[in-house]
């Protein structure tokens, strides 16, 4: 019995000493800053306490001390259960998630909050560390190589879009996107940049196709006309450095614009033409030319360049289709606002214009603790949950804002240094989910908070008010904290 207490002792003691303090502090300081964020977003001359139970600081402030309690408890815990135990895990999040659909209450359109007593959880917080010990299995399995057969892909795929679709399901279109971001995860672990190329063209394709829906040129939205012109420009460029072939590259380069210009003439001396007809004509023409050169080269990258133009293609015709007939008309006005395509500054665009004004207000230094007036007279809406960026930006202004993304930015990197580290697949595959979704939610809620993306109600990391968010935040953190702290305890 001494022997196993001694044990149990020794591995407390090893597994405090490998913690990576570093993280913990940058954790720290992160959520003590974010109290005192929303103690300010909160604010409304009450003389409230920032610890006051009955305000939102003080409920954050609790959530941080009932989070602190969890980490301990997972940085205590056997390291060796997450990765025994990752696919029940995932198993059990997607009934939980299947539950919800059914048992929620309907909370502006969505059924995602689960109510359990006083408190309300959101289930799709505690997915994404679900997921990421799901896609961390599979990666460590015996003989598993993503570019080994194409089935792998599917598999990986599937565990990420699961989740996905069930969020979908509960109407919460912005927690689903935040899944997205375990693509990064594939293409570290060997997937092609081509994949992250083709969703980079797409999202310029349809950006591009909606925001430039008028005016027509040559009986097409210059929208569709720009597009295609892109098409043809990102193909042959593919030709030339990806096939490394520059006799197809040029023949089709000169022959896109030789025949451009005969339609540029044509159109000059009053003669109609019609752009739809003579873009699908010159893609295809140039496809066909491709397709019979390519038998004398190499076949597999040559089809794929192919393969580019012609979802391209199908993928601008359907544009149109998806933005009118698939996404909601909140979701049509959100994005027509980000464009700047519409202003609706009493609707859809009113928290964004209300953000960029308080951000604005506060210049170079802010307007210091407590008095920012857009905040206080409260013209920002969830400004203490989604917006909480914009009152950083108010009352500590240029240099406070830079402070809190220096402090992420501090904290992404040391989690890459982490990651690479690791000596095991699944470590070190938990440990870029974990990063991938840190970037992203970072990236998305500055972005909607200054008006470069769309709202979709993602909130910034152990900042934003709420317990679902900072405990999912916490227990996807701590699990990495402890398998990283594991390292040195199977070198002891």
């Amino acid at each position: 019995m001494c022997q196993v207490a001694s044990r149990n002792t020794d591995s407390g003691v090893s597994t405090f000493k490998a913690i990576d303090w570093v993280t913990i502090v940058l954790y720290l300081i992160l959520v003590g800053f974010g109290a005192i964020s929303i103690y300010a977003a909160s604010y409304d001359f009450d003389n409230a306490s920032l610890f006051d139970i009955k305000e939102f600081s003080g409920k954050q402030i609790m959530w941080i001390g009932l989070s602190l309690v969890l980490g301990c408890g997972i940085l205590l815990s056997d390291y060796r259960i997450y990765k025994t135990y990752a696919y029940p895990i995932y198993i059990v999040v997607l009934i939980v998630l299947l539950v919800t659909i059914f048992v929620a209450p309907d909370i502006k359109g969505s059924h995602s909050w689960l109510k359990i007593g006083s408190f309300s959880l959101q289930p799709a917080e505690f997915g994404k560390f679900a997921t990421a010990l799901a896609l961390a299995k599979l990666f460590d399995s015996y003989n598993f190589s993503l570019n080994a057969k194409i089935s792998n892909y599917f598999r990986a795929l599937i565990i990420i879009f699961l989740p996905i679709i069930l969020i979908l399901l509960q109407n919460e279109t912005g927690s689903a996107l935040v899944y997205i971001s375990f693509i990064f995860v594939l293409y570290r672990e060997g997937m092609s940049g081509l994949v992250l190329f083709s969703v980079l063209c797409a999202v310029t394709f349809f950006v591009i196709a909606v925001k430039f829906a008028e005016p027509l040129v040559l009986g097409i939205p210059m929208g569709e006309f720009t597009v295609f012109i892109l098409i043809m420009l990102v193909f042959s460029l593919m030709l030339l450095f990806y096939c490394r072939d520059v006799i197809i590259a040029r023949n089709v380069i000169f022959g896109f614009v030789g025949s451009g210009i005969i339609v540029a003439v044509m159109s000059l001396c009053g003669i109609h033409v019609n752009g739809l007809i003579y873009f699908i004509g010159i893609i295809l023409a140039a496809i066909i030319y491709t397709a019979v050169a390519m038998f004398h080269h190499r076949i597999t990258k040559f089809m794929i360049t192919i393969g580019f133009a012609i979802v391209s293609v199908i993928f601008l015709f359907s544009v149109n289709y998806v933005f009118n007939n698939i996404l909601e008309p909140h979701q049509q006005m959100r994005i027509k606002v980000a464009l700047g395509i519409e202003e609706n500054l009493r609707g859809a665009g009113y928290n964004v214009n209300q953000s960029k004004i308080a951000i604005g207000s506060g210049g170079v230094t802010g307007k210091g603790f407590l008095n920012g007036t857009q905040t206080k007279l409260k013209y920002v809406p969830e400004q203490h949950t989604d917006f909480i960026f914009c009152t950083i930006g108010e009352e500590e202004g240029f240099i406070g804002a830079t402070g809190v993304l220096v402090l992420y930015l501090a904290l992404i990197l040391r989690l890459i240094y982490i990651a690479e580290r690791q000596r095991t697949v699944f470590e070190r595959v938990y440990a870029y989910c974990v990063v991938s979704i840190l970037i992203f939610h970072l990236g998305i809620n500055v972005g909607m908070v200054i008006g470069l993306c769309p709202v979709i109600g993602i909130p910034l990391p152990f900042f934003s008010y709420g317990g679902s968010s900072l405990w999912g935040f916490t227990i996807l953190l701590f699990i990495l904290l402890r398998l990283d702290a594991s390292r040195k305890e199977r070198m002891d």
